[in-house]
């Protein structure tokens, strides 16, 4: 069952009366009129953890190849807010526009390949998952899914990515030059003009950002993003009823 499916489900509920709910929950829990074998909480549980790992793969899988960042007009990494002076002054600084080309570039190869870490972060969560949490997701909201793993994973995927990012800003992902050297050389052309007698005059002012809280945060904001998008395009499309639970749940919603 996959999270489109998963997510599609909880969008019906939400639209049943407390009485068709608790109907609903009994179907799934045993032997019901029109459906001849009986569904356990656990095999509830058990099919919902089976459909969010298969969801996750596929959104690490999306962001986690080339230019799965740098493709995406919406999840693209550009250069920190507090570089923006570098912008501003970009003519000022000896090669600049070349180098924040690179840059930007660099932070999304560096997202694209340290954002498969994430999957065993999402599964160990998943494994955890209780009856009661299959419940909530089904009668949360319509993003009840993707906030269950940002509330679960957020602080232990932040913890255990950071580090990944720092190796992958220190691998030659482009042209043989890592993330870390064109982003320091960048900011180390910019400030030596901002310090110099003429940036002080222009009141210029150094840059000074941590890249890899940057890089880090960015990139698992996108990987709930394509979760969220992922959410809401099976809340719209419910094309696909590929096991038995679902097709007995929803062959009894297509009679109501």
């Amino acid at each position: 069952m996959t999270l489109k499916k998963v997510v599609f489900f909880i969008l019906i509920c939400l639209t049943l009366s407390c009485q068709a709910q608790l109907n609903l929950v009994k179907s799934l829990s045993g032997i019901t009129k029109n459906s001849k074998t009986p569904v356990s909480n656990a095999e509830i549980t058990d099919g919902l953890k089976s459909s969010l790992n298969v969801g996750i793969e596929k959104a690490v899988g999306k962001l986690g190849i080339e230019n799965g960042f740098f493709n995406d007009a919406v999840l693209k990494l550009m250069l920190p807010p507090e570089a923006k002076p570098i912008t501003n002054s970009i003519k000022l600084v000896p090669g600049g526009q070349d180098l924040v080309n690179k840059t930007i570039l660099s932070m999304n190869r560096t997202a694209e390949d340290a954002v498969k870490e994430a999957t065993p972060i999402f599964k160990n969560a998943i494994l955890h998952m209780s009856f009661q949490d299959a419940v909530s997701i089904l009668y949360g909201k319509e993003n009840a899914a993707t906030e269950y793993l940002r509330q679960n994973t957020y602080a232990e995927l932040k913890a255990a990515f950071a580090p990944k990012v720092k190796v992958s800003l220190s691998k030659p992902l482009v042209a043989n030059v890592s993330t870390s050297q064109t982003w320091n050389l960048l900011c180390t052309n910019y400030n030596g003009v901002a310090n110099s007698s003429v940036g002080k005059f222009s009141r210029m002012k150094p840059v000074t950002v941590n890249l890899e809280n940057y890089v880090t945060e960015k990139a698992l904001d996108a990987l709930f993003i394509k979760i969220a998008e992922q959410e809401k395009a099976i809340r719209t499309n419910p094309a696909e009823r590929v096991t038995t639970l679902l097709q007995n749940v929803f062959g009894k919603l297509d009679k109501k």
